[in-house]
């Protein structure tokens, strides 16, 4: 997706809506500007409230079961080895 915007005289720039909107960003969020060869990526950032129920999903499961994590592990490097 290719959009136009334009640099105020201030060097403000306005996202159109629809980026936004594709983006997730809201008014207040936070963004990272990176340039890199010439371009400038506009990444928009999570905030600690985005993720919280990330962490409310796993408290509720319990602790991990470390052994059945340890097992899988060592399955999927199996089939990764079997593959070469």
């Amino acid at each position: 997706m290719m959009t136009i915007a334009h640099v105020s005289e201030k060097g403000q720039i306005t996202l159109p809506a629809v980026i936004r909107r594709k983006l997730g960003i809201r008014p207040q969020s936070r963004v990272e500007i990176v340039v890199r060869d010439g371009e400038i990526a506009i990444r928009p950032l999570k905030s600690i409230g985005d993720v919280a129920g990330i962490f409310r999903r796993s408290a509720r499961s319990g602790p991990p079961d470390w052994e059945a994590e340890r097992a899988e592990t060592e399955r999927a490097v199996a089939r990764e080895v079997a593959d070469e």
